[in-house]
């Protein structure tokens, strides 16, 4: 079927209207509960624990644990760390304000330079839903989309869970668009330099300088890793390339994870023993950055920012400072441009 073929004068009149044929880039990221109350963090949390490629245990099993023990106890606690870094103007956690501000920027910066590419964003768990944006945007005309998870570093439990979530949701579409998959960017050398970059004008605003810098990453349970998962080498690489961007020699630039729970090993070392060493080392300066996040959340706000500082301190440490994700920066949309354009070739003038 040509394009010629479907233009309006060669449409029967009875026919349903077909939209002017569109490129569509759907920006998804992890997701975010609605409110602090309980029920709205219990809603979020029981569909991110539901997720099989996060938690790759009995189904039967689990769901007994989930149902009757932590949807019960965990939304209390996610509600309060919520609390703390929740953004009132706007009624919304910080992950859903830099997206969304991400997809904006990125949309206006596509229309200043001539390109017509329909740009949208959605969250793996909490709405907006993949899957309502992808029907929102075929109807807009797009039959070509780029997904692009914005998970630096790939991982089963995160990039792959996004676009299993999509492509759930082109099971039920009559008139599929075609889809392209951006991969992870966890080596890019833009995003490296960026980081980078940051990490100086932060420390340049200081009037001290940290011994160490620690390049924080989500955990994962070790048998992922076992399992295949690359998620660990991808961080170590990550973190290995902004060394030599800084041209920080030695351990200054050193590795950790965090945001463990349970009783199994995850994958180490664990942030909270490694902050709370640092001062018996003689290490009493250090500053974090979270490499794995490209906007700011409640695992860098509340966990690392306010959580980790107070356990440093705590343990003997004298000066902390946490560096900001790239968020919605110049830097970041210039990132994500980037990756879309090299993306999407072939479907838009070059």
């Amino acid at each position: 079927m040509t394009e010629d073929f479907i233009t309006s004068s060669h449409i029967p009149d009875e026919h349903p209207d077909i939209p002017k044929e569109k490129v569509g880039v759907l920006l998804l990221n992890l997701g975010t509960p609605d409110g602090t109350d309980f029920w709205s963090i219990r809603r979020y949390l029981k569909e991110f624990l539901s997720d099989p490629r996060v938690i790759e245990v009995n189904r039967v099993l689990w769901s007994i644990i989930l149902n009757l023990i932590i949807l019960n106890v965990r939304p209390k606690i996610s509600a309060k760390a919520y609390k703390e870094i929740w953004l009132e103007t706007t009624d919304e956690s910080p992950l859903r304000f830099h997206t969304r501000a991400q997809s904006d920027a990125l949309s206006q910066r596509f229309m200043e330079n001539g390109f017509s590419v329909e740009i949208d964003w959605a969250m793996r768990y909490g709405s907006p839903a993949i899957g309502d944006r992808l029907e929102a945007m075929r109807a807009k005309g797009c039959r070509k989309i780029l997904l692009l998870a914005l998970y630096p570093q790939y991982s089963a439990t995160t990039t792959a869970s996004a676009y299993d979530k999509a492509f759930q949701a082109l099971q039920r579409m009559r008139w599929q668009p075609v889809i392209r998959t951006a991969p992870a960017y966890y080596n890019n050398r833009k995003y490296v330099e960026i980081l980078a970059k940051s990490i100086n004008e932060h420390i340049a605003c200081l009037d001290w300088e940290p011994n160490v810098i620690l390049t924080s990453f989500h955990g994962l349970p070790k048998r992922y890793l076992d399992a295949g998962d690359p998620y660990h080498c991808e961080c170590a690489q990550t973190s290995r390339l902004i060394a030599e961007e800084l041209g920080w020699t030695g351990d200054r630039v050193r590795l950790a994870f965090q945001s463990r729970f349970g009783r199994e090993e995850w994958l180490k070392p664990y942030i909270q023993e490694v902050i709370t060493e640092l001062p018996s080392q003689g290490i009493k300066k250090i500053a974090i950055i979270s490499p794995g996040f490209i906007s700011d959340c409640v695992e860098t706000l509340e966990e690392v920012a306010i959580g980790l500082k107070e356990s440093f301190l705590e343990a003997g440490g004298e000066k902390f400072t946490y560096v900001p994700c790239l968020n919605s920066s110049e830097e970041s949309i210039d990132l994500l441009q980037e990756i879309v354009l090299k993306e999407l070739r072939g479907w838009i003038p070059e």
